[in-house]
């Protein structure tokens, strides 16, 4: 592999990046063995490796897979945390002469990693706290509008009940005395690698029928029960790891409010919407080197051949 060389296998949730990322790191094998590196906010997770597809035992062991299940659902995970995650791994790869491949859909986290990203400085966490505290005693509504008296900019971006980032917003004006937009048109220092970066663009009916059988395929396997052993725990709604796609829905069916089949169709239909708004994201966001929409039993070989034509 040329030194300093990550390779960065993107696209929208259920295109088949996780398969292509193993493929790859096998066919790695004979220059440098590849890692898969997750790139994926909720796969970060650790609580629900079937709803969020993470890797199988067996496919770990195959290849050596990093940042799948390391968090609790509690925590929150920001772009410059996972950068951070992933830098060291990307180091701990190629310091032990193995190809690092980030794999995952999550582009904001891959372009903060590649780009950089503007160096906030920490506020006290008591802030954090208060405003937790005033979004609960305000009302989404009312905190929004009070954000936007300090940062117009920044409620004009974010969705009226994303709680953790209007709070974040909050937490980092009061804290700095600076807005959150402001600081995020700095420049930040771009990483050290060469990055080859592949975007798979899978046609669209083929990949709304993927995403509904490869939900499906979990609640066979028992993606259910998963959910239900986090719900038997009576977790805090503002955990950011209940996000994943399905959670809610699944919650909303264990206390009775939705029937299986409509949490089903409700949690397939989100999944949809969330791959044409990354595909969205990808294209004007990312530049790729190689953009391919074949199928992941197509997609190895035209990868493949690309990258070793650069060596990597």
């Amino acid at each position: 592999m040329a030194e300093g060389r990550v390779i960065v296998v993107a696209g929208p949730t259920a295109s088949g990046k996780s398969a292509l990322a193993l493929a790859l790191a096998e066919h790695c094998q004979g220059k440098a063995a590849g890692t898969v590196i997750n790139a994926d906010a909720m796969q970060t997770y650790d609580a629900f490796p079937i709803l969020t597809a993470q890797p199988t035992a067996e496919e770990r062991a195959r290849v050596p897979h990093a940042l799948y299940g390391v968090m609790p659902l509690s925590e929150t995970l920001s772009a410059a945390r996972w950068s951070t995650l992933a830098s060291a791994e990307i180091e701990r790869c190629l310091a032990e002469g193995r190809t690092p491949i980030l794999c995952g859909g999550s582009g904001l986290y891959l372009r903060t990693l590649m780009q950089g990203i503007a160096a906030i400085p920490d506020v006290a966490p008591v802030l954090r706290e208060q405003a937790n505290a005033d979004w609960q005693a305000l009302g989404p509504d009312a905190f929004r509008a009070r954000l936007a008296e300090k940062d117009a900019a920044i409620v004009g971006r974010l969705k009226p009940g994303d709680r953790q980032r209007h709070v974040r917003a909050w937490e980092v004006v009061t804290g700095t005395g600076r807005p959150l937009s402001d600081w995020q048109t700095d420049a930040g220092t771009p990483a050290p690698w060469r990055f080859a970066i592949l975007l798979l663009t899978p046609e669209r009916l083929w990949l709304r029928q993927r995403i509904e059988r490869r939900f499906d395929a979990m609640l066979d396997q028992g993606v259910l029960a998963e959910v239900r052993a986090v719900f038997d725990r009576s977790p805090d709604p503002d955990w950011p790891g209940l996000k994943a796609h399905g959670a809610p829905e699944f919650f909303r069916h264990l206390k009775g409010e939705l029937p299986l089949e409509k949490a089903r169709q409700i949690a397939i239909d989100h999944t949809r919407q969330y791959a044409k708004r990354q595909m969205t994201w990808f294209r004007h966001q990312l530049t790729p080197d190689l953009v391919t929409d074949a199928q992941p039993a197509q997609s190895l070989g035209i990868v493949a051949q690309y990258l070793d034509k650069m060596e990597v």
